[in-house]
């Protein structure tokens, strides 16, 4: 297998790979909406005045948050809430 197959096998496998925090948070409002994600995650950014934006600017400095928005998302594409495109 040459090395360039590999890079795009490994690719194809990771429902991370290109995928932006924003384009992540808000597939997440879409599905879920903000009340939904402020139940399931448990963030003020969710909660309070919830916006993309302010949600960006916390996510980007909290790596605790992301990383249960991350598998907050990585669930929903398991469960075919989010489609990978």
């Amino acid at each position: 297998m040459t090395v360039e197959r590999s890079k795009t096998l490994n690719k194809n496998n990771d429902p991370m790979h290109g995928v932006t925090l924003l384009m992540i948070v808000t597939q997440l409002q879409k599905v879920y909406g903000w009340e939904e994600l402020g139940r399931k995650i448990n963030i003020n950014c969710f909660k309070s005045d919830p916006s993309i934006k302010s949600s960006l600017t916390f996510l980007r400095k909290t790596p605790w948050a992301r990383d249960k928005v991350e598998q907050l998302y990585l669930t929903a594409v398991q469960y075919k809430k989010i489609k990978v495109s």
